[in-house]
């Protein structure tokens, strides 16, 4: 796909969004999970501190005891990251086992009595903690003292579970973010899938095998289609128009050409032969030009678009054969037929009869004593042949070069060029080369957008 390519665009603009979507979703779902992690933490340090609350007492000689304090096994275990310790404000002090030899420095505030506090404050190692604690009142021989009871937890456990879930939940949103883009590349395709139709639909029409886009497509294309359609019709009734237009001036022009012609004759018989043969000359070459076009306004309307078109090539080559041979050239020569009788091409049959004509008189003229014409079995090659002095190889690309005056073609005159717009109107080449025969060949064949197509 190239960088135009508005498939790419989708693709990639989906693709960016999945990216940003789970980006963001991946980083609200850590700070949900670090949030609710939080909270979980907290509960666990409310249970500990009202279960050393609950075990909480004073002894016969005035010394602070827990009694069935917290059960976790953590609390026993040497900077296991979970510790309590009580404290009273004569510098008594009760610790849990995983404190070893350190002290949690509580941080000094006065909460009030049966309040609890939450901080973050410093632990062993100089490690930091999540510390909840809470102030009682004790009465230590006689006397009510104050006592600050605290549960902590090594913040790092909680990072730790923060990045665990943050690293599984890479992984999935990774493979979610895979998934979701090929689902993306497939609803893009199915998307355009109906401008590959249409693009098909139009390759179909230039192509001569439909005359209209196919209306079974989705309601978003479908007003495309109705345009394009519209606008088919309106070319065709169009070039209609023109066929018609250029066939009334041909044939208007019929009249003052016979009209001229009957004038050079009357010359001709007052002894002006010169001026008669003048006249002759242009009379010929306007008929000629008219033919052309008179050519050219019916295919117009013809090649391509007439998909169903096709034509038994044998018996027109034979009746072909028995006019020219009614001719002074066609006469002297022997023509030779070598094809099947059920060999078919896909052309009109008034438009081959144009083709095969000009090909065969133009043979006919330049040859010596033959001419062969022959096709292969399934009609995708089509030759004619003759024994005359060929056209030289390097005046061949100007022969049949494309909008050349008629003084500027050569010896070929008008013939070849009909031919040529006749069969590049079907997607089929006319080709120029020398015949074992020892003159010119012309071959006629599908070209490879036809042969593609077919």
């Amino acid at each position: 796909m190239s960088r135009n390519s508005l498939r790419l665009r989708l693709v990639a603009g989906g693709i960016a969004a999945i990216v940003l979507a789970l980006a963001l979703a991946g980083l609200g779902l850590t700070l949900l999970f670090e949030r609710h992690v939080g909270r979980t933490v907290s509960q666990d340090l409310d249970v500990h501190l009202k279960k050393l609350l609950a075990g909480l007492d004073v002894d016969a000689d005035g010394r602070m005891v827990v009694n069935n304090g917290p059960v976790d096994p953590r609390f026993s275990e040497p900077l296991s990251g979970l510790y309590w310790q009580i404290a009273d404000d004569r510098g008594q002090t009760l610790r849990s086992r995983s404190l070893w030899d350190s002290s949690l420095l509580l941080p000094k505030d006065e909460p009030a009595a049966g309040e609890v506090h939450r901080h973050e404050a410093t632990g062993p190692g100089n490690g930091r903690v999540l510390l909840a604690e809470r102030r009682v009142r004790l009465n230590i021989n006689g006397r009510d003292a104050p006592v600050t009871v605290a549960v902590a937890i090594d913040a790092a456990h909680v990072a730790a579970a923060t990045t665990a879930f943050a690293t599984d939940l890479a992984t999935a949103l990774g493979l979610l973010g895979i998934a979701l883009a090929a689902a993306t590349a497939v609803q893009v395709g199915l998307g355009l899938r109906p401008l590959d139709v249409l693009r098909r639909g139009v390759a179909n029409i230039r192509a001569g095998r439909d005359r209209r886009l196919a209306a079974a497509v989705p309601d978003e294309v479908r007003p495309l289609v109705d345009e394009v359609n519209a606008l088919l019709a309106a070319r065709a009734e169009e070039v209609e128009r023109s066929r018609h237009r250029a066939a009334d001036l041909a044939h208007g022009l019929k009249t003052p050409l016979a009209a001229l012609a009957a004038d050079a004759g009357r010359l001709r018989e007052a002894g002006q032969s010169v001026v008669a043969d003048g006249i002759d000359e242009v009379i010929g070459t306007m008929r000629r030009h008219v033919d052309r076009e008179l050519a050219r306004a019916r295919l117009h309307g013809a090649g391509r678009s007439r998909p169903d078109a096709s034509t038994t090539l044998a018996p027109l080559v034979r009746s072909l054969v028995a006019t020219l041979a009614r001719t002074p050239d066609g006469a002297r020569i022997a023509c030779e037929i070598a094809m099947t009788d059920e060999v078919t091409v896909p052309f009109e049959r008034a438009d081959l009869a144009e083709v095969l004509g000009n090909l065969l008189e133009n043979a006919t003229r330049h040859a010596r004593n033959r001419v062969r014409i022959a096709a292969a079995a399934d009609g995708r090659n089509i030759t004619v042949e003759d024994d005359g002095a060929g056209i030289p190889e390097a005046v061949r690309p100007t022969v049949l070069a494309r909008g050349e005056r008629l003084d500027e073609r050569g010896g070929a005159g008008l013939g070849l060029a009909i031919v040529q717009d006749v069969v590049e109107a079907y997607g089929w080449t006319l080709q120029l080369d020398t015949s074992e025969l020892g003159g010119l060949r012309a071959t006629l064949q599908p070209n490879a957008s036809t042969e593609l197509a077919g």
